[in-house]
């Protein structure tokens, strides 16, 4: 029983290698350069470059109002 599970365990590892050997695959450089290109065209609207406003910061320290 041992046997056929091992074979039949084999037979998965077979196929999925097989997959993946068919997979395109780019170049580290050639997607560095499209993440960098992609970057330096939406840094406008990062807000961790570009900062948040106050008035559209949701996480703003409340303003309380208190009467004496």
């Amino acid at each position: 029983m041992s046997g056929s599970s091992s074979v039949t365990a084999m037979e998965k590892v077979v196929q999925e290698l097989r997959l993946e050997a068919r997979l395109n695959r780019s170049k580290v450089s050639q997607a560095a350069a499209g993440l960098q290109q992609f970057c330096l065209q939406n840094a406008q609207h990062d807000p961790l470059l570009t900062g948040v406003s106050s008035s559209t910061n949701p996480f703003r320290p409340q303003k309380v109002c208190s009467f004496l």
